[in-house]
């Protein structure tokens, strides 16, 4: 069986899940969603976690990601301002779903448009945690 390399790449300020409006974004730590990741992927996936509230430290990382079968990334904040992160994801030519914790077209207007979206194999938005999960079952199904 061969095993999947996927990475999960968290943005800026998810480093604060778990206090940061848990209304929002759920009760969970990123610690502990990276550990559920890691318990529902067991033998089938090798996770590579990483946060950053920089740019790009972002961008490197993905840079560093050819190769991978899957990105998972919820790039926060800079999904609606970054082209750099958009550069670096096609230039890996891995496919990626985009994440976010919170249902994006239900806040801001700004937050509406994201610069990772078109060119994601999907997106999952809103169901906190979850959104995470149902990112990395579809990764697994192949």
């Amino acid at each position: 069986m061969k095993t999947n390399k996927i990475a999960v790449i968290h943005g800026p300020n998810l480093n604060l899940l778990g206090t940061r409006e848990p209304e929002l974004y759920g009760v969970l730590t990123l610690e502990d969603i990276n550990n559920s990741l890691k318990i529902r992927a067991g033998k089938r996936a090798d996770i590579k976690f990483f946060q950053s509230n920089a740019e790009g430290e972002i961008v490197t990382r993905i840079q560093s990601c050819a190769g991978f079968n899957g990105i998972i990334i919820n790039a926060a904040g800079y999904a609606h301002t970054s082209v750099a992160i958009r550069d670096a994801l096609l230039a890996v030519n891995v496919p990626y779903i985009e994440v976010h914790l919170s249902n994006v077209f239900a806040r801001e207007e700004f937050r509406h448009k994201s610069y990772l979206s078109d060119k994601a194999v999907g997106v999952v938005c809103g169901l906190k945690e979850h959104s995470y999960y149902a990112a990395l079952e579809y990764f697994l199904k192949e």
